[in-house]
This record gives C-alpha cells, structure tokens and sequence, in this order.
C-alpha cells in the first residue's frame, strides 16, 4: 500500500485520480485551494485527508507543503494541478504570471519541500510541443499576453522539470503525463478524449506494480511512452530552469 499525495484534487482528473489510487488500496491526501472547494473530495473519499492553500503564491505553496508534511512521508505525489485558459495576464502576489506560478513554480516549490518521494508524476499536455522553453521572459512582463503559448510554454517547462529531477535524483522516478483534452471543468465539454482513461496514467505510475512504471525520465500518454520535444530533455535548459525557480523561491534541488 502507498501513499500519494495529489495537488489539485478538488475536482476533474486529479480527483479522478484519487478515487482511483484508493480503489486499489493506497492513502490519498487530498488538496483543494480553500475550503469551499474542500466539499467534492470530501464527500467523494470520506475519511481522506484534504490539505487547502493557494499554489498560485509561494507563501500558499509554502504552506501546503507543510500541510503535507506533517501527515507524513509520502511515497508518490502527482503535480496535478493547474491552470489553463486564463485570458489575460494575471499577477500573482509575488509578481509572477499565474500561468508560471501554478503550472511550474508550484511543483517545482513541492518538490524541493515536500520529504523525497519514491515517485514523482507531473501532469503535462501534449501542447508542450508547441511550448518555448527559453526563459528570457517566463512573466510576459515584455510581451503581449497570449493564453495558449504561455499554457504551452507553462507545459514544456513542466515536462523539463520531470526529467531534471530524473536526472538530478536517479533514485526517484519522475515522470510527466499527457492525459489528453479530455472533458473536465479545465478541458470543457466538448474535449474529445477519454476522462476515464485521463485519469488513468498519473494513478498507474504513482502507485502501480507493473513493471512497466518501473522507469524515469519519460512522457507517457495512456501508458505508453512518447517521445519528449527536445528542449526538455536539454541538460542547460534544465539547468536554467532549476536555477532560475530556486532565484525566485530560494530553494534548491539537491
């Protein structure tokens, strides 16, 4: 038995995921922003701890880490939560562009936190292959604002994450998942894929006894591995991306 941690599980696939780890006999810690949002998980997995606090700030990613924490060595955490479609530029308290905050500075922050765990599942999308990875202007702060390149710019960050701590930390399996468009509050109603099987690959690698989840280092959609845009598996741009998260929350990965 196991014990995952998934950010972002109030609801959609991370909650998906959740049901789906206890299902098969594993603790699940629970995360929802504020307690309003605390409800659906609540009832949905009675008796599952639920942590709250705001990933978009790093003193709320901060603070569930601690959350976390406290409860307990985890074995797995999945990096799940997100934001998608936001229209224009929004600013965080620290200053940051919220697509950066929750989509790459949070799971970054988590990571550095949080008790190694044996496994690490960051949720991805296949848009990062449209993604830039040069981090000359991560805050759009000299650009015009366009949602789609900063949520694609956000993902190929995050799958460059995954494989700089596979990288960095050979005795943890780190992985991004691409769990396709599929018809959550985030994916709308009309995304064609499948929500079942959406949820089905973060829950797989971070607590599965296949011996196919017995790998690092690799982007997998429906279970099967695909291969990764270049930039992520660059050691200098990940590097730079490790470097510059650690600038902005004074926290290395070590």
């Amino acid at each position: 038995m196991a014990k995952v941690f998934v950010s972002g599980s109030s609801t959609g696939l991370g909650l998906l995921a959740a049901r789906r780890l206890v299902g098969w006999g594993h603790d699940v810690t629970l995360h929802a922003r504020d307690d309003a949002r605390a409800a659906e998980p609540r009832a949905a997995l009675p008796g599952a701890p639920v942590v709250l606090g705001d990933l978009a700030t790093i003193a709320g990613t901060r603070d569930v880490a601690e959350q976390v924490a406290a409860l307990g060595r985890h074995d797995a955490v999945v990096h799940n939560a997100a934001v998608y479609r936001v229209p224009r530029r929004v600013q965080t308290a620290d200053g940051l562009s919220l697509t950066f905050a929750v989509n790459v500075l949070a799971p970054y922050l988590l990571t550095a936190l949080l008790p190694r765990p044996d496994r690490l599942v960051h949720l991805t999308s296949g848009m990062h292959d449209g993604g830039r990875a040069p981090l000359d202007d991560p805050q759009w702060t000299a650009r015009r604002w366009d949602w789609m390149q900063a949520y694609s710019d956000s993902k190929l960050l995050v799958t460059t994450l995954a494989l700089a701590v596979a990288r960095l930390w050979p005795d943890v399996r780190s992985n991004a998942v691409n769990p396709g468009w599929v018809p959550t509050r985030m994916g709308g109603p009309g995304a064609p894929d499948d929500l079942d099987l959406g949820a089905d690959t973060q829950a797989w690698l971070a607590a599965g006894d296949d011996p196919a989840t017995d790998v690092t280092g690799r982007y997998f959609f429906h279970r099967r591995p695909e291969p990764v845009p270049p930039a992520a598996g660059d050691a200098a741009t990940q590097d730079a991306l490790l470097a510059y998260c650690a600038g902005l929350t004074g926290e290395a990965l070590t």
